[in-house]
């Protein structure tokens, strides 16, 4: 919040991916108020996009769909956001880039075309360690039982 000139109550954001990572975000963003959108790939994921009131758009094809927002958020390891779909962002938009490597925005033109964009990588590791190794030996843990170890 303190790389954006609002608050996220009222901002209009787009959640590009809808795994995971993308169905928490939606809908933390949503509870803090936010108008919500999300870019997701998969016909049965777009359908639970708009049974939960987000705004939906294609992400094979986001160029067209990027203007209008406060806030892009990146979840998709792949980069979506090309110099096409950069090129329709809103002056004033914060890119953040949620995805592992190799991430999922294309950075050098982000730069030219004056979009700060920031890469998050490894984000819970660096705010919330304890809470990220906990997940990271569950994970394990879950492995090893499914694989009867």
């Amino acid at each position: 919040m303190e790389e954006l000139p609002i608050t996220l109550q009222d901002a209009r954001v787009l959640v590009v991916g809808y795994g995971r990572l993308g169905k928490v975000l939606a809908r933390q963003l949503h509870g803090l108020g936010a108008r919500v959108t999300v870019a997701a790939r998969n016909p049965a994921d777009r359908a639970w996009v708009r049974a939960w009131g987000y705004g939906d758009v294609p992400s094979d094809h986001l160029a067209g769909h990027t203007g209008g927002f406060d806030l892009i958020c990146n979840t998709v390891p792949v980069c979506l956001l090309d110099r096409e779909a950069l090129s329709g962002v809103t002056p004033g938009c914060l890119v953040i880039d949620l995805a592992s490597k190799p991430g999922g925005v294309d950075f050098a033109a982000a730069g030219e075309l004056g979009i700060k964009v920031i890469w998050a990588l490894s984000l819970p590791g660096k705010v919330a360690p304890v809470t990220a190794g906990k997940a990271i030996r569950s994970a394990i843990y879950n492995i090893m039982t499914e694989l009867g170890v």
